[in-house]
Formats: structure tokens, sequence, C-alpha cells
């Protein structure tokens, strides 16, 4: 496999070159040997990345951080963990959060309906050995496992913490502590840790601030809307069937979207959004009249479409490469 520069890599046998060209042996056990190597290996799973965050994914995987990601939504941070699983060949855990989410949720809980059933099949035998009895009831056989103890028990697992930002505080300090050291004590059965940590990847859209101690013990990246010819690159590779004409004048429209004082500036997401839904629509370009109709596959709030339907669409088509549609 290719090295950063483009070089193989020191095949089975032969000697390595010098130290520094050799890779990390926290990256070489995840196959990969550096940034760009990183950078190349989410491009072919279709996940386009620049060079910030191939290296913050370099250094999660390096150094054993959580990496959180933050940004608005639609901007790519939630669909870099299944990226990452595919290129590391793991297993993706992904554990949602909302306000309220708790321990039980997602940690573990107990199959009490299973419990209750192997408790009456006990009296029905005469079992009188109480101390026996629970340890059977709170042993690993009545477990659940939820998202955050699969991924410690995974031999190989990317857990994605999706909008941290909606959880509360309480929720925020227990995840600071199991990530610290990949470890958690489960009251009826002790400490449990990792022997391969997960990598991590959190996602907060902002919406409120998440403390500074759960940051400090992750690497950071933002997430910031593309560029034009990023965002074609992205619609190209997620929709290579739609024409060149169509996505090229679908991304114009969007990057003009943003610069205006929109509740809700349209993401990466609903940009591939809008043009799959043109495609649907057998569009092989866009004019003023179409862009109006499909306007709710790309704007989410009324007074934004009234925003939209403000503009010279007619002129902002033709300012794409290629010119608006006849």
């Amino acid at each position: 496999m290719p090295g950063q520069d483009g070089r193989p890599s020191p095949a089975a046998g032969t000697r390595a070159g010098p130290e520094e060209d050799r890779p990390h042996p926290d990256t070489a056990r995840h196959g990969t040997t550096g940034p760009q190597d990183i950078r190349r290996r989410l491009e072919h799973t279709g996940y386009l990345a620049d060079d910030g965050l191939a290296v913050a994914c370099h250094l999660a995987l390096t150094l054993h951080r959580p990496l959180f990601c933050e940004g608005d939504a639609g901007v790519g941070k939630t669909s870099l963990a299944p990226a990452l699983a595919r290129v590391l060949g793991a297993e993706l855990i992904r554990l949602q959060c909302y306000e309220g989410i708790d321990v039980s949720q997602a940690l573990y809980d107990w199959d009490f309906p299973r419990q209750l059933l192997h408790l009456r099949a006990a009296e029905a035998v005469g079992a009188t050995d109480a101390g026996k009895l629970e340890d059977e009831l709170y042993g690993r056989r009545f477990l659940v496992a939820r998202p955050l103890l699969r991924a410690l028990e995974s031999p190989s697992a990317v857990l994605l913490v999706d909008e941290i930002d909606r959880a509360d505080d309480e929720f925020e300090a227990f995840l600071l502590e199991l990530l610290s050291e990949y470890t958690v004590t489960l009251p009826e059965l002790g400490t449990l840790r990792a022997e391969n940590p997960p990598v991590v990847v959190l996602t907060s859209n902002r919406t409120r601030e998440v403390h500074d101690a759960l940051k400090r013990r992750c690497l950071y990246h933002w997430f910031d809307h593309p560029d034009f010819r990023r965002e074609l690159a992205i619609v190209r590779t997620r929709l290579p069937r739609i024409s060149e004409r169509l996505a090229t004048q679908v991304t114009t429209a969007v990057q003009t979207l943003r610069r205006q004082d929109l509740l809700k500036p349209p993401g990466v997401a609903e940009t591939v959004d809008w043009a799959e839904a043109l495609d649907a629509l057998g569009a092989d370009s866009l004019d003023a009249d179409l862009a109006l109709a499909t306007l709710g596959s790309v704007l989410k709030y009324k007074e934004d479409t009234d925003k939209a339907r403000g503009l010279d669409l007619a002129a902002v088509l033709a300012s794409a490469p290629g010119g608006a549609a006849p």
C-alpha cells in the first residue's frame, strides 16, 4: 500500500526506512500510514475530507483520542463515522443523544422479562439458594449491552456519539469519565476495561455549548460549509449519474442561498437532497421555475423559502459555470 509520499510501504521481510518514515504502531494497527493515506481511503468510500480533517483523523487513531466534530447540521459530521468504519473494517456503533438520556439507555440494562421468567422457573423447581439465584439473575446471560458497552467490548469499533449537545450535564460527565480510561464499573459485574479502545467520534450542532472538560479530552475539528469546488465534487461523488450541468447549477444556487440571512442555511446534505430530487423528476438542468417548485428539498423554514423566492434565481443560475437552462 502506498505511503504518504506515494511510494510503496516496505513489504514484509524488508528493512523499513528511517524511524521518522515508519508508521506509528497505533496507526499501523489500524492499517493506515498517515493523514494522506486516511484521506485517500475516505475518498474511496465517497467521503471527501480536507487536509485538516485528515490530520485530525490520523491523530485520533494514533493517540487514541476521541474526535469532537462541531459545526452546522448537514456538513458531514455524522457521515464521517461510517466512512471511518469502512476504512478501518470496523463495526459502527451509534449512540444518538437526546435530552434525558441516561446510563440504562446508553451503557447497559437488564432483560427484566427474561429475569422474571427465570425467577418463576427457579421457584417452580424449588430453588432455595437465594445468593446463587441472585448471581444468575444479574449475570451476563441477562445483561443487555447498550451502545457504549458494546463499543468497549468490541474487538474493533467506531463509536459515534451523535449530537452530544442534546444531552444534559450529568450524561456529559459520565461520558467524560468513560472516555478517559475506556473503562466502566457495573455494580453487579465489576470493572470492565476495553482491550481495544474504540475509535470515538462525537458530533455537536452547537445548540448549546459542550463543557470544556469533555472538549479537552478530545481532538477538535470545526466543519465549515465547503467552497464551491469542494461541494460540487461531493455532489458529483454522491450522485455520479446526474449531469454535470445540473450538479453545477444546484451547487451554485445553494452557495448563493447560504449568503442570505437565513434561519437555517442549507448544508451539503440538503445540496445532495436537492440534486437527487431534481434527478428523480428527470431534470438534466435547472431553471428558475423548477428551482422554486423544489425549494422544499433544500430549505425547511417558511421564512427562508420566502427569502429565496425574492431572489432573482434566473440570474443566479445564469452565473453558474455553463449558464442557466435554456
